[in-house]
């Protein structure tokens, strides 16, 4: 109820009365993100005749949304399914999720090789162990299992060729040597390992993700990606051996950290260590990405130089700290009132448009800023979602309820990429990866103050 009254408190000071939207109940709040909800699904198009289940209209040039986005949009609806009970969009998650898992049941579809970076890979095995976590109805026995799927990503990524000694170690950006990117180490593909190494550890109890956990952060530490006031910096490149850090930062790396940060705290049974990494985690993100207590992307928002990507950014961010609290509880008194106040904020930019309800980007300024897209709805969806985390079941393990069955094996048969390399087109060229060639290749005049390197 104290989350109730807070979000009406935010709605009343704000001065937007007349906003599509109101959270001023648990059941305006559902209300709301089953509107925000049914507006993002009109982004998406693979349910219809001809066209490709999972993704979202792209890769670029034939859409603006690269194939990992559609990973994370089912994500968000996982959590929105769990959050307000709406089954709604169950079978078309259930469909979308499994049709992109590729021929070795390990999210790398050949088709989407040219993008497929540790990240994009990372973010639809994360999307599979939320559906774990959740409870999600699991697939047919003849089907690709969730638990399993999540098991697959991190084997494939924990798989020693993709730990060269560059770097005193680290995932690459890329995956196949031929794509852009590969040169470059990057925390979100750090990142996304790491968050699914200490999920996994809780989820099944095996010690072995843990550790990987441990590695991945310490590494990380070492490296210089994330700093002694836990500031989280974007990459390195390898010929460099990595000490050329571009220093953007972004919300999505600090929340991907966060988390699995929250989940190893669980998992050790709230030790010290990690009570203390959690909270300074929580401090830097807040102070970054929160001015005046609202979600804002400082790499690119001021100037509105975000890409496609990073317009999803604070739908993460949102989600992410929301589950934080679940599994690290003490966190929920620093985290929960932000969260409320942004959410606030994020409503009251879903103005626009000839429906007069399409969501914007530029929260920070409570009105509609002319921007629209899966992105910017996904990001108010999992604001106002997450508003109701109090409400909800902390995510479960094998223990605990969960049924989806995993595989200790899964991935062991995975393409490793170091056979022949395939022609790119120009095409394939300009669609690698999460941040994309874009933002490293026009660093200078984008962010002048970022590593471009060669």
């Amino acid at each position: 109820m104290a989350l109730i009254r807070f979000a009406l408190v935010v709605l009343a000071t704000a001065g937007i009365a007349n906003a599509a939207y109101s959270i001023a109940s648990t059941s305006d709040i559902k209300q709301t993100a089953a509107q925000v909800a049914w507006d993002l699904l009109q982004y998406y198009n693979g349910n219809e005749t001809g066209q490709t289940p999972g993704i979202l209209p792209g890769p670029p040039p034939a859409g603006l949304y690269y194939w990992w986005e559609g990973g994370a949009m089912w994500g968000t609806l996982i959590d929105y399914w769990k959050l307000t009970g709406d089954s709604s969009y169950n079978d078309v998650i259930t469909q979308a999720m499994l049709w992109q898992v590729g021929p070795d049941r390990d999210y790398m579809p050949p088709n989407y090789t040219a993008s497929l970076g540790n990240d994009d890979q990372g973010f639809w095995g994360m999307s599979a162990m939320l559906a774990a976590e959740n409870g999600f109805p699991d697939p047919p026995e003849e089907e690709p299992q969730w638990l399993a799927l999540a098991q697959a990503v991190f084997n494939t990524q924990a798989d020693p060729q993709r730990h060269d000694s560059t770097c005193g170690g680290g995932l690459r950006w890329q995956i196949p040597l031929s794509n852009n990117g590969y040169d470059y180490k990057n925390s979100i593909a750090n990142g996304c390992f790491f968050n699914l190494g200490a999920r996994l550890a809780r989820y099944t109890g095996n010690q072995t993700y843990a550790d990987w956990a441990e590695k991945t952060w310490t590494w990380m530490r070492n490296v210089g990606f994330m700093d002694d006031d836990y500031n989280i910096y974007d990459g390195g490149h390898v010929q460099n051996n990595c000490t050329d850090i571009n220093m953007a930062q972004f919300s999505y790396n600090n929340a991907v950290f966060l988390l699995g940060a929250a989940y190893m705290y669980n998992y050790t049974n709230g030790s010290d260590t990690w009570k203390q990494r959690t909270t300074s985690l929580v401090d830097a993100t807040l102070k970054t990405f929160f001015p005046d207590g609202i979600a804002y992307e400082i790499a690119c928002e001021e100037h509105m130089t975000c890409t496609t990507d990073m317009l999803s950014f604070k739908g993460y961010l949102h989600r992410w700290l929301a589950t934080a609290t679940q599994v690290a509880p003490f966190l929920a008194q620093m985290v929960l009132p932000v969260l409320q106040t942004s959410a606030g904020a994020a409503v009251a930019t879903c103005t626009g448009g000839s429906d007069g309800r399409t969501c914007g980007f530029k929260w920070s300024t409570e009105a509609y800023d002319g921007t629209y897209g899966a992105g910017q709805q996904m990001d108010v969806l999992g604001a106002v979602s997450s508003l109701l985390i109090g409400e909800a079941a902390p995510p479960l393990t094998n223990s605990t309820g969960g049924t989806s069955k995993g595989d200790v094996n899964a991935g062991a048969h995975s393409d490793s990429f170091t056979g022949e390399v395939k022609e790119l087109t120009a095409g394939d060229k300009a669609g690698a990866g999460i941040l994309t060639v874009v933002l490293l290749v026009s660093a200078v005049g984008t962010f002048g103050w970022m590593s471009t390197g060669a």
